[in-house]
């Protein structure tokens, strides 16, 4: 008995320090087919808010006891968790030698973080500098070697996060969004000061109501069927998030909605402010036919030096970069690392 509190405490203790492996991973929860050349073991460590990320901590079997080996954070689409596409992206860079991390960002799938749903420009770049934290730490992991990857939304975190963290010695973009820039200006940048006005009457009106029901109304997320009159990008979502194809119980895009009122913090705190301000290489990867490629190229604009690198991918769509092992260029992805983490 006495041993048995010994142990819980320890488990307690390690977890409060962030370094605790939680388990290896025995059943395949993925919406992609697991690599046989890998281990996966679930991790958990917390942020600089005390919110406790998880993520699985994928390694190449041929890795030695003593290796050192460079590491990659990765997280994203936004709304999307860690056994979709971030997963993905975890296992087949970690088979090219690398260990990898794909993390729940705050508030989503298996990490902490109450109420459920939200997202923050600010806890979410933190989310990749804290992924960072715990790479550094890990026995097999060159600390002086760690990149970060960033899909969707969390591109453009990711890049945030590289503006500020001098510990990121190299930033991959993959089909990025600043979901600061259209949250407050909308897509193309077609809403003007009015409407923006309009939008925050709304969501500080919805506040109240909040804090009087003691719940948070959910945004309007992806439709249970379609009409065939949406966006070609709305069906493109649709069939990544509401099918076989990258259906999962914990993600938002899948089965859930954003709190609203996330979009508050969205438009009043701009990112990419000090992205000119990186020295260490950024690669930024966006499809030909995205929808969302403006937002890949005008921060690619921003970034200066010769190691900024912008990579459009031939007749790719948004959602292409997600999945599709045919577009998303990951031998490019592993010479950049290489390249870069030396």
């Amino acid at each position: 008995m006495f041993k048995n509190i010994l142990l819980i405490c320890l488990i307690i203790l390690l977890i409060f320090c962030g370094l605790y492996i939680v388990n290896t991973q025995n059943k395949w929860d993925k919406v992609f087919q697991k690599s046989n050349e890998i281990n996966v073991e679930k991790v958990a460590f917390k942020n600089r808010f005390g919110i406790t990320l998880v993520g699985d901590l994928y390694s190449p079997k041929s890795m030695k006891k003593n290796d050192k080996l460079p590491a990659i954070a990765i997280s994203g689409p936004f709304g999307a968790v860690k056994e979709q596409s971030s997963g993905l992206y975890a296992q087949t860079i970690a088979q090219r030698g690398f260990i990898t991390l794909a993390f729940d960002p705050s508030y989503t799938g298996e990490s902490s973080g109450h109420p459920r749903n939200v997202a923050s420009p600010d806890i979410n770049t933190e989310d990749f500098s804290a992924a960072v934290d715990f790479l550094s730490v890990q026995k097999n992991v060159d600390p002086n070697r760690i990149g970060i990857l960033g899909i969707c939304g969390f591109g453009g975190f990711a890049i945030n996060a590289a503006a500020i963290d001098t510990r990121i010695k190299a930033t991959v973009a993959s089909t990025m969004y600043d979901m600061t820039r259209v949250s407050a200006k909308g897509y193309n940048d077609s809403i003007d000061e009015n409407t923006r006005f309009e939008i925050k009457q709304s969501l500080n009106k919805q506040r109240i109501e909040d804090f009087k029901s003691g719940k948070y109304k959910g945004a309007d997320g992806l439709p249970e069927k379609l009409t065939g009159k949406e966006p070609q990008f709305v069906k493109d979502y649709w069939e990544y998030y509401k099918t076989k194809r990258g259906f999962h119980s914990r993600s938002i895009n899948s089965n859930g909605k954003w709190n609203i009122t996330s979009s508050i913090s969205l438009i009043n705190q701009p990112i990419l402010n000090y992205s000119s301000e990186i020295k260490s290489a950024v690669l930024v990867i966006h499809g030909e036919k995205a929808h969302s490629r403006y937002f890949g190229e005008d921060a690619f604009k921003k970034l200066k030096g010769n190691n900024k690198e912008l990579l459009i991918i031939k007749d790719a769509n948004h959602v292409d970069l997600y999945d599709n092992m045919e577009k998303i260029p990951f031998d490019k992805i592993e010479k950049f690392y290489k390249e870069n983490l030396k």
